[in-house]
């Protein structure tokens, strides 16, 4: 009994293919290969217009004066061959391709009879522009696409700071301002004489008594601009004066961070 063929030894774990999971050293002899497995396409056209483009700029025709028998013949062959492949492509391919014989055979007739001083009307015309508008769409979008693009071409830089060189200080809101305010009455009353005056108060003068008090000054505190002594009238035109100044934006009311103390400060650099 003839001896069975072993299987090559295994030198580098390296198997021509797996089946199954199992390794195989070496091709089955009953493999069967289709015949449009191996096929290669070497030209993708985009159209019927494009292939023919590509015919004559392939052969160096001259675009305005087309060699039709022999861009027809080449065109029809190349429709031969999609045609056992792809019906529904090839579709669009034959009414280009009945384009051009029609076109062909308008050349075989007597030209028609035009009146004196004008040239006959080519039958090329129509397939010439549309060709050259082609073209020229189809340069057009090789220069945009050939443009860097965003996530193709380059990425955009996120940078994250998590502190900037000025630091910006929280905005103060309303309710904060009126619990602020709420503490200087309630020192004013326990420093206040019970002694009634008369005397014209101006929401103008007190606007520039508070910016005197800031001037030269990086941050005030909120509480430093109101004298608990001289009384509530004092304190309250000088509330509006300060609302007045943040209204004008000539102040700024900051805090270094929420529930912190209340600073005021210029909002520009005086001359």
């Amino acid at each position: 009994m003839a001896e069975v063929a072993a299987m090559p030894e295994v030198v580098d774990n390296v198997a021509v293919a797996r089946l199954y999971g199992e390794p195989l050293f070496a091709m089955p002899q009953d493999l069967y290969i289709p015949p449009d497995a191996l096929e290669v396409f070497l030209e993708a056209f985009e159209g019927p217009l494009d292939l023919l483009l590509y015919l004559i700029r392939k052969q160096n025709f001259n675009i305005l004066d087309i060699p039709m028998a022999g861009v027809t013949r080449q065109y029809l062959s190349y429709v031969e061959e999609i045609r056992g492949r792809n019906l529904e492509l090839a579709a669009e391919y034959l009414l280009m391709a009945a384009m051009l014989i029609e076109i062909k055979s308008r050349m075989l007739l007597p030209p028609r009879k035009v009146a004196e001083g004008q040239e006959a009307e080519d039958p090329r015309a129509e397939l010439v522009r549309r060709l050259l508008e082609y073209e020229q769409m189809k340069l057009s979008a090789a220069r945009l696409n050939a443009l860097p693009q965003l996530g193709r071409d380059f990425l955009k830089a996120q940078v994250f700071i998590e502190q900037s060189l000025q630091p910006r200080f929280p905005e103060v809101h309303l309710a904060d301002l009126q619990e602020a305010w709420r503490d200087i009455l309630k020192r004013a009353r326990l420093v206040q004489h019970h002694h009634i005056t008369r005397a014209e108060l101006s929401v103008r003068e007190h606007m520039s008594m508070v910016l005197k008090k800031l001037q030269g000054r990086r941050f005030v505190e909120f509480e430093a601009l109101f004298d608990a002594s001289s009384g509530a009238p004092v304190l309250v035109v000088t509330f509006i004066a300060l609302l007045e100044l943040a209204k004008e934006t000539l102040v700024e009311i900051t805090q270094a961070e929420a529930f912190s103390p209340i600073y005021v400060r210029l909002a520009y650099t005086p001359a």
